[in-house]
């Protein structure tokens, strides 16, 4: 790195922690190899302990060179705990003439926001309900009893069979919500309980890894719908979304697929395969590529216990064929449902704004009813899961209005639509980020 003398002065004193930086100085070690962030105005060199992070090497990586202030206080409900880890990185802290945000994040903004969150956390808005989520887990738990129920007492008929795998994708479904308040180490105060029953529900109840999981999720917070950065948005050149993927890719002539009729076929090949197809072979990949063995039997004891339950009555290759469809059914649900909050949303390359303001553009939310809070896990409060990660869900509802206030005071664009527009702007999103693909491939 360039610096000369000065950096040599400064890393001798990086054992200390007595350095003083500028921004530019933090923004020069942003690369693979070289990497330092601020967090309430420390200096922190994370470049060797990123392998050791226990949300992964890329989730903390994405902050590299730039202020991880909000993102540290969104993504760790013990922050003393964690601090202990800090200390060690601590290298110095920014000059006093440096304003607290880098870049041209929005001060008054990110103001606004800490503020928010001090509020919320005096308003309790981060305690745990447990009777909520021992009733969740009830319900998941009686959905799997009830299908299999059906099967032993009624037998394997074609209708059986089919309510029994929508059963099954109900409660697959729903256990997905509940692996992701967990895997937010929202549901405990500490989070190895968390970390436990985030393995339980997510390894022995969905037969899936949470470290896969972790490593995946918490980079589409930390940059929600940002190229390079949230995995969510990587379709490795079967879709192009938002609106400057596209005209990219039409200049350059990129045409993977027939990306005018995206919006198409996105029914054959979005919904259908993401869960059975692409995320169950990603799963496996990365528990075995890793060497993630206790995953691996968390795992493989849902397939264990499945098999057991059904191969009786199906034999092998029937019990193969009924998982399948449980999964494809599944997929469904979840695309729609994950993807109506941020497919219609700003998408773009990294732009260094502030907490607020970032996951404000990249998300928006579902009208509240019964049913919407229970078919998407509270998922349709995007918003405020975004903003506030390690929040309980049952407590979006009451932090909602506080969020719709600031935004509203300093005018910034708050969404909330009905669930089925929110269906069909995922269609005429893809459309239109077609149509601008298209019109670039022929004319520029």
């Amino acid at each position: 790195m360039g610096g000369g003398g000065k950096q040599t002065q400064q890393e001798s004193s990086c054992g200390r922690g007595g350095g003083v930086f500028t921004w530019e100085e933090v923004q020069r070690h942003s690369h693979k190899g070289d990497q330092w962030l601020v967090i309430d105005r420390k200096v922190y060199n994370i470049t060797d302990w990123v392998k050791r992070h226990p949300g992964g090497v890329r989730v903390i990586s994405h902050y590299a060179g730039e202020d991880a202030t909000d993102a540290f206080a969104a993504f760790h409900p013990e922050p003393d705990f964690v601090r202990k880890f800090l200390k060690p990185l601590l290298i110095g802290e920014l000059a006093t003439s440096e304003p607290n945000q880098d870049r041209d994040k929005n001060s008054v903004l990110t103001q606004a926001f800490r503020e928010l969150r001090e509020e919320v956390e005096r308003e309790g808005l981060f305690r745990t309900q447990p009777l909520f989520f021992c009733l969740h887990l009830g319900h998941i738990l009686l959905l799997e009893a009830l299908a299999y129920l059906l099967i032993w007492v009624y037998g394997t008929g074609w209708l059986q069979t089919l309510l029994c795998a929508v059963i099954m994708a109900t409660s697959q479904a729903q256990a997905g919500w509940l692996q992701h308040d967990f895997g937010h180490l929202s549901v405990f105060k500490k989070s190895r309980w968390n970390h436990l029953l985030h393995k339980f529900v997510i390894g022995h109840l969905k037969g899936a890894s949470a470290n896969w999981w972790n490593h995946r999720h918490f980079q589409h917070h930390a940059k929600p719908n940002i190229f390079s950065k949230d995995p969510d948005v990587n379709m490795l050149h079967t879709f192009v979304l938002g609106k400057t993927q596209p005209v990219e890719y039409g200049i350059k002539k990129i045409k993977y697929m027939p990306y005018n009729h995206q919006h198409q076929y996105f029914f054959l090949i979005g919904p259908p395969m993401l869960i059975p197809v692409y995320f169950h072979i990603q799963i496996m990949q990365t528990m075995f590529f890793r060497r993630d063995w206790v995953d691996l039997v968390w795992s493989m004891s849902y397939y264990l216990r499945y098999f057991t339950c059904y191969t009786p009555f199906y034999g092998a290759f029937g019990a193969v064929a009924l998982i399948s469809f449980v999964r494809f059914l599944e997929s469904h649900w979840f695309v729609w449902v994950t993807q109506m909050n941020h497919i219609p949303m700003e998408i773009d390359h990294e732009k260094h704004e502030d907490w607020l303001t970032m996951q404000l553009k990249a998300t928006c939310n579902i009208e509240q009813s019964l049913f919407n809070d229970w078919f998407s896990g509270h998922l349709n409060f995007q918003i405020e899961h975004h903003l506030f990660p390690t929040m309980p869900r049952h407590n979006y509802c009451r932090v909602a209005p506080l969020v719709r206030k600031v935004c509203e005071k300093h005018g910034v664009t708050y969404q909330e639509k009905s669930l089925w527009s929110g269906f069909r702007d995922v269609v005429s999103s893809l459309r239109e980020s077609g149509d601008l693909w298209l019109d670039a491939y022929l004319h520029k």
